[in-house]
């Protein structure tokens, strides 16, 4: 057996692995019925990696076609690899670990942490680089979701924007929201073209969302800025909020977010934490 069909067996073998010890839950896909299967089905895993089944079963039957990189990435984010692995499955085609900067996994100071939890009853939240949601407060977490009770990998502002059936209902203005977030995504990962988190967060949106499908190729961008939304809460109704965005000093990449209602809202929602 030549080499190369040993890598492109090897290649199979990983990628079936680390397939079958996912769960549909694990990737925010619905378990189903009659699932007979082990982990998740081979469809699945080419729906979040963007690429067609056939083609990916093809790589897991270990025949000898030459995934790009690009492809490889999207293949580490649907199955979750962690950095090894994913710079192993590059070795394994391309003979080297991608070039590039690798994730960068974001911390806050504990002041930053520390604020925003003092902000109550005003929500807070702050984002990093890709819009994860590194921290919030009770109150953002009564208006838009838990975000310490979410999968790490769905604790961020996108995926929940663009997958979160909740996120249509609190958003009152959803395409409005959500086409404005995307374009400040696109203007951001034009700061960091080698950044991989960029590339795979967005591989995993276009697999999950038609929405970002469609809107990605206009090429719609937006800076970041303060404003007002319209958001609604089953207790509280429909109401306003005003929101001011600042950058931390010592993460520019990391913005905290604000948020005031009038007094009467205030009010309310400062009832709806007792």
């Amino acid at each position: 057996m030549s080499h190369s069909a040993i890598r492109a067996r090897e290649l199979g073998d990983l990628l079936r692995s680390r397939r079958e010890r996912l769960q549909p839950a694990d990737v925010g896909l619905p378990a189903g019925t009659r699932r007979r299967t082990r982990g998740l089905r081979r469809e699945e895993v080419a729906q979040l990696a963007a690429i067609s089944s056939t083609y990916y079963t093809y790589l897991e039957q270990g025949r000898e076609v030459r995934p790009s990189r690009q492809v490889l990435d999207a293949l580490s984010a649907a199955l979750r690899l962690d950095a090894a692995e994913r710079s192993h499955l590059h070795e394994l085609v391309h003979g080297a670990p991608p070039t590039g900067t690798p994730a960068v996994v974001e911390s806050l100071s504990p002041g930053v942490v520390s604020l925003v939890d003092r902000l109550d009853p005003c929500p807070a939240y702050v984002t990093g680089r890709c819009w994860d949601v590194l921290a919030s407060n009770r109150a953002a977490r009564a208006l838009w979701t838990d975000w310490p009770a979410r999968p790490p990998e769905a604790r961020n502002m996108l995926w929940w924007m663009f997958t979160d059936p909740e996120a249509r209902k609190i958003m009152v203005d959803w395409p409005g929201e959500a086409s404005a977030l995307l374009g400040r995504f696109r203007t951001a990962a034009a700061r960091h073209p080698g950044d991989p988190g960029f590339g795979t967060l967005l591989d995993r949106l276009h697999a999950a969302s038609p929405e970002v499908r469609d809107w990605w190729p206009q090429h719609k961008v937006a800076p970041l800025g303060s404003g007002t939304k319209r958001l609604y809460h089953p207790a509280l109704g429909e109401f306003e909020v005003r929101h001011v965005v600042l950058q931390v000093a010592d993460a520019t990449e990391q913005k905290l977010v604000t948020f005031t209602a009038s007094d009467q809202d205030q009010a309310r929602i400062s009832e709806l934490l007792r």
